[in-house]
């Protein structure tokens, strides 16, 4: 008896895509960021991070949001979910909005369980 495999399931050994920085042929250079996924596609992912900037008029700093899309190798399709917090590095220009490629996750989604003991830790705390 064969196992066979699926399309989606992929060796990280077999990788046969090109712009994967570990099997492939893409160089990583320049910025790196840390952040969570917001929207997860087919190969590619959107990440989002705050930063502060200082607005001279007002003497102050303000919170803004960044949002970064960055190409998802096929080994690392079913590694990563919404809400995870991952790593992402500046190559080369692979498309039209896509300049960084996932490197790896840093943390997980916190689970539904965790996500319900503290909201019900500050309910109480009111």
């Amino acid at each position: 008896m064969k196992k066979e495999k699926n399309e989606l399931e992929v060796d990280k050994d077999s990788c046969a895509d090109s712009n994967c920085p570990e099997h492939g042929n893409l160089k990583v250079r320049g910025w790196t960021f840390k952040g969570y996924i917001i929207k997860k596609f087919p190969r590619r992912i959107v990440i989002e991070f705050d930063r502060t900037v200082y607005v001279r008029k007002y003497e102050r700093y303000m919170k803004k949001k960044t949002k970064i899309h960055a190409r998802l190798p096929r080994c690392k399709e079913n590694e990563v979910n919404i809400g995870d917090y991952v790593l992402v590095g500046e190559c080369r220009p692979l498309s039209k909005i896509t300049h960084f490629v996932y490197l790896r996750k840093v943390k997980e989604k916190a689970s539904d369980l965790q996500t319900n003991r503290i909201a019900v830790a500050r309910e109480e705390r009111k």
